[in-house]
């Protein structure tokens, strides 16, 4: 039992080292915190729920090898950002920007359930509860209301 947390705890050093290799990090400090706080916001395309920044994906590595030299070249975050979404589309972010798209993709479902709900409830208003007789069940009808009366 004590092996298995003891593996448990150095796969889970294992996972913060290769995420945050000293050797790879920029010399300058504000560079390197202008990174790691990119790569936050960049999704892993591999883990799809973790951001470069956790994710020890090949791929991660890449991207925050990527980030890292276009920050040593002095681009600004948003630059980085749309070389990015250029390059990999918009899910690459894990906060994306707002836009048309984005709206419609968030907001049709929304809807959709509104125009369900006012639909039901129009249907159910205006549903009569007076129902016609046919010719046929209104003869029955006064025929049996005839019988009845003495």
């Amino acid at each position: 039992m004590r092996l298995r947390l003891l593996l448990a705890a150095l796969a889970g050093l294992a996972c913060l080292a290769a995420a945050s290799d000293p050797a790879e990090r920029l010399p300058d400090p504000a560079q390197e915190a202008q990174a790691r706080e990119i790569f936050r916001d960049v999704r892993c395309l591999v883990c799809q729920n973790e951001s470069i920044d956790d994710s020890e994906a090949d791929l991660a590595h890449d991207l925050r090898q990527i980030v890292r030299e276009q920050v040593k070249a002095g681009k600004s975050a948003p630059e980085i950002k749309r070389f990015l979404t250029d390059r990999y589309g918009e899910f690459v972010l894990l906060t994306p920007r707002f836009s048309i798209g984005n709206l419609a993709l968030w907001g049709v479902p929304f809807l959709v359930v509104i125009a369900g709900v006012t639909l039901l409830f129009v249907r159910l208003r205006n549903r009569s509860l007076d129902v016609e007789l046919t010719p046929l069940e209104a003869e029955r009808l006064r025929r049996l209301d005839e019988d009845e009366t003495p």
